[in-house]
């Protein structure tokens, strides 16, 4: 069984992220989806939030590709967390030439920390290239309309979390 690894803070989960997930399935036997604990960040969603948002959100891909999708919490190294759960890939989406330059610096120290995990880019497909988390949460903390870049539960998630901060 071929287990892929696609780690982020998915703060929160977009359909660019969806779009990588969907099309990770294709590579892999089982997928193990990294939710990262970065304290660093400040995420706008607990970690529990995001893992049952992400969780949510692949249930019906994960019935419909023969693909087990499992979500998993992790605080340790990306290298580290890979080898936790079996990982022989890494999967990473790219956006735009910015990701690469910064992806291509983490392949090199992965590499150098276990040469036996390969890391496999996925392009974001045209209609997903400009979602970003931070600017989904932008977008929505003014008020915006975010409908084009998350999932109506989402969506819906972002309006609770937002009319909450407000005065």
């Amino acid at each position: 069984m071929r287990t892929g690894l696609y780690p982020g803070t998915f703060d929160p989960i977009t359909l660019g992220h969806l779009d990588i997930i969907r099309r990770a399935t294709i590579l892999v036997d089982r997928l193990v989806i990294g939710v990262a604990i970065n304290r660093d960040k400040g995420p706008l969603f607990d970690l529990d939030a995001r893992v049952a948002m992400i969780e949510a959100e692949c249930a019906e891909l994960g019935r419909e590709t023969s693909t087990e999708i499992v979500v998993h919490p992790f605080e340790n190294l990306l290298i580290d967390c890979a080898r936790d759960v079996g990982a022989a890939l890494i999967v990473r989406g790219l956006r735009a030439v910015a990701d690469f330059e910064y992806e291509f610096q983490m392949v090199g120290m992965n590499r150098t920390l276990d040469h036996s995990i390969e890391t496999v880019f996925l392009m974001a497909e045209a209609r997903h290239q400009a979602i970003a988390s931070k600017l989904v949460k932008e977008i929505a903390r003014l008020g915006g309309d975010v409908s084009k870049f998350v999932t109506p539960r989402v969506n819906a998630a972002l309006k609770e979390r937002f009319a909450c901060a407000q005065p």
